[in-house]
């Protein structure tokens, strides 16, 4: 059974750190790109950041870049995103992502499997 389970997250001040991890389990994971989306409440699901399975692309939308920094370890079939400098807007919950592709477009791209989702919390 493919799954990505997420874990980290959870509650930081305006400017504090968190950073989430996402394990894949049941499919090979180098094969594949792997990101990041999130919700917040009320507003559609936006796309966050990815990186390639390989030497390629990765992908940060405009909110988070500079901030959020995205890594993967395929000998621990593991994605992490590092998020410094919050702020209240990056309040949602976010959720790991496994797809084919990772570049500019990676808000377009189908995604092939999906995290259960993680909440952070930013206060001012």
């Amino acid at each position: 059974e493919v799954q990505l389970v997420q874990s980290g997250g959870g509650s930081a001040q305006d400017g504090g750190s968190l950073t989430l991890s996402c394990a894949g389990v049941g499919f090979t994971f180098e094969d594949l790109s792997l990101g990041w989306f999130r919700q917040a409440p009320g507003k559609d699901r936006e796309a966050v950041s990815c990186i390639s399975r390989g030497v390629g692309p990765s992908y940060y939308s405009d909110s988070v870049k500079g901030r959020f920094h995205i890594s993967r370890h395929n000998a621990k079939n593991t994605v992490y995103l590092q998020m410094d400098n919050l702020k209240p807007e990056d309040t949602a919950e976010y959720y790991c992502a496994a797809s084919e592709f990772c570049g500019s477009n990676y808000p377009a791209t189908p995604v092939s499997y999906w995290g259960l989702g993680t909440r952070v919390t930013v206060s001012s």
